[in-house]
C-alpha cells in the first residue's frame, strides 16, 4: 500500500460510509472492515475510527443495522443521523443523508490529538477541511480510487492531500473473502439515491 506512515504518528480514520461503499462495489469487492482497522493499527498509533452513515429511522428492518451494531463493538466510533425523505422534480421519492458537516466537525475537534488524518471519500467538498488540517500541521491521506469509471475521487481533492492511496491497491489488504459467508450488509448509498434502493438488503 502507497503513502508514508510513520510508527510514532497519531492516526484517525474518517469513513465516509456511503463513499466508501460507492467506490468499493465501483471496484468489485466488499470491504472486511476487521482487516481494515488491522492494516492501519500496524501503519501507527491508531487513536479513532469514524464511520459516518445516514439511517432510515422509519423502517421496521434496515439493512444496514446490522452493520453499524457489528462497527460499534468491534473498534469503530460510529455517527450516525436520520435520513431526510424528500420528492424530487420527477415527483420521485428519494432519501438525503449527508454526513459531510458531522465528519468535518469531528476531524477539527480531533486535530490537536493527531499527526495524520486518513479521509476515505473522494468528495470533492473536503478539500477545503484538508487545507485546513494542514494549515495545522497535520498530514492527509485521501483513500478513493481514481479506477472506477468515473472516478471516484475529485481532482482537486486529490491535489490537497499530501499522499492519495487507491483504493483497488488496498484492495488485497482489506476485501472480504469471496468465500466466506457475508458477515455484513450493503451500507447507505450515496446523497440522493432512491430510496428503494436504501431500503434493499445484500443477498
Amino acid at each position: 500500500m502507497k503513502g508514508n506512515f510513520y510508527d510514532s504518528e497519531r492516526v484517525a480514520l474518517f469513513i465516509d460510509g456511503a463513499n466508501l461503499y460507492s467506490a468499493a462495489r465501483s471496484l468489485g469487492f466488499d470491504i472486511d472492515y476487521r482487516r481494515l482497522l488491522k492494516v492501519f493499527r500496524e501503519k501507527g498509533r491508531l487513536v479513532r475510527a469514524y464511520y459516518y452513515t445516514a439511517l432510515i429511522e422509519d423502517q421496521e428492518y434496515s439493512p444496514i443495522r446490522p452493520l453499524i451494531d457489528w462497527l460499534d463493538y468491534n473498534g469503530y466510533t460510529m455517527v450516525t443521523k436520520p435520513t431526510k425523505e424528500f420528492t424530487d422534480a420527477m415527483g420521485r421519492r428519494k432519501i438525503k443523508g449527508n454526513m459531510d458537516i458531522e465528519l468535518a466537525i469531528d476531524v477539527l475537534e480531533m486535530a490537536e490529538h493527531l499527526d495524520h488524518v486518513i479521509l476515505f471519500s473522494g468528495d470533492g467538498d473536503f478539500r477545503r477541511l484538508v487545507e485546513a488540517v494542514q494549515r495545522r500541521g497535520l498530514r492527509v491521506s485521501v483513500v478513493s480510487t481514481i479506477k472506477s469509471s468515473p472516478p471516484m475521487v475529485a481532482d482537486e481533492l486529490r491535489r490537497q492531500a499530501d499522499d492519495f492511496i487507491e483504493l483497488s491497491e488496498l484492495a488485497p489488504l482489506i476485501a472480504r473473502n469471496p468465500s466466506e459467508r457475508p458477515q455484513r450488509p450493503v451500507t447507505a448509498e450515496p446523497d440522493d439515491a432512491p430510496a428503494e434502493h436504501l431500503m434493499r438488503s445484500s443477498a
